[in-house]
């Protein structure tokens, strides 16, 4: 039984689905503090001059240090609009983008109101796509508590997970030892991208998800199993 524990992001890179297809449960991370430069509202397409950023506006100002699930989206802006105009001047010539625009015009138009629920609604459009299908649970819902190493440690028990995997990032603060008393193995997540055709010149790696789907369609998933996860 592999756990893995990870914070949602808005249309996440193949790093993020490389955890998620490694995992029996992936545990969204929602209830930790919101990072306001980070992944969770915001990531990148490329276009003919280079990568840009689609940012969700989010209103976090004067909260303090809100969690990931009280972000709110600032709907004074048309950003769904505009981040689809975006997408689709910028894969115009992608092989599916007609195939896949519906549905992604669809669920970035609904009436968002807070940033992980449309976080996790691209997150299962996007494993769809990638052939995905995974148990999916969010921490805030579990009632499972203690400090960072600890709870890691008892949302894996609670799953009875016999690995828990995770990134390079946590090399700095994760209590491997206490992990291994509970008979748990931890396993260390090091993506290596895979390299895909690719709009507009030379291949960018590191971007969103969508990128490879627009691209490759139905070969999107095996690309991403090409990807060697250095564990």
């Amino acid at each position: 039984m592999t756990v893995v524990v990870l914070q949602p992001g808005y249309l996440p890179w193949l790093g993020f689905f490389d955890q998620l297809r490694r995992a029996d449960v992936f545990v969204v991370y929602d209830d930790v503090q919101y990072d306001t430069h980070g992944w969770r509202n915001r990531n990148r397409i490329k276009t003919a001059n280079g990568p840009i950023w689609l940012t969700v506006p989010v209103r976090h100002s004067g909260l303090g240090q809100p969690r990931i699930l009280d972000i709110e989206i600032d709907r004074r802006t048309p950003w769904a609009r505009k981040h689809l105009a975006s997408i689709r001047q910028s894969y115009a010539a992608a092989p599916y983008l007609r195939t896949c625009m519906p549905a992604l015009e669809e669920l970035l138009q609904r009436p968002w109101t807070h940033l992980v629920d449309l976080d996790l609604a691209l997150v299962d459009l996007l494993a769809g796509w990638l052939g995905l299908t995974r148990r999916i649970e969010r921490a805030s819902r579990l009632g499972i508590e203690g400090g960072q190493n600890q709870r890691l440690l008892n949302i894996c028990r609670h799953f009875g997970a016999t690995t828990y995997v995770s990134g390079d990032a946590a090399r700095d603060y994760l209590d491997v030892p206490l992990f291994e008393q509970h008979s748990i193995a931890v396993e260390w997540q090091s993506f290596e991208h895979p390299v895909y055709p690719q709009l507009h010149g030379a291949f960018v790696p590191y971007l969103s998800a969508l990128d490879l789907v627009l691209n490759c369609g139905d070969d999107a998933g095996r690309v991403l199993e090409r990807g060697k996860s250095l564990l």
